[in-house]
């Protein structure tokens, strides 16, 4: 049964985002938290998602950019406290593996989901 599970979670079509920092399954819980699987997965108050399934007209954060996790995380005025350094382009995938193992990198992460959750009139385009 693990087996056919790996095999689908592998070649399935859909949560390639927590693929890439997951690749095996496992029947022991993550220590993943609400906030995580918000931010790792892409699925939360980011107006890129929220656009994408027609819950809102406009896919830009109040700053002016696209918001993304990956915007929140790295370059909104509105989120500077919690600032990563920015991946370089076509290392988006291994830099979220390294938030993901990293404890501090994580907390920051963990503020900015939730700071977004509460705050989310701040965040809407004008």
């Amino acid at each position: 049964m693990l087996e056919e599970w790996q095999t689908s979670w592998k070649n399935g079509d859909t949560g390639r985002k927590i693929y890439n920092i997951m690749p095996s399954v496992s029947l022991r819980p993550t220590n993943w938290i609400r906030e995580d699987v918000i931010f790792f997965s892409h699925h939360g108050p980011f107006p890129a998602y929220l656009k994408r399934f027609r819950l809102s007209d406009s896919d830009y954060c109040s700053c002016g950019g696209i918001g993304t996790a990956l915007h929140y995380a790295t370059e909104c005025i509105f989120t500077v406290s919690w600032h990563m350094r920015k991946p370089v382009p076509n290392f988006e995938e291994e830099w979220l593996k390294r938030v993901a193992n990293n404890l501090v990198s994580r907390h920051k992460m963990r503020r900015i989901v939730k700071f977004i959750s509460k705050n989310r009139d701040l965040f809407r385009p004008p």
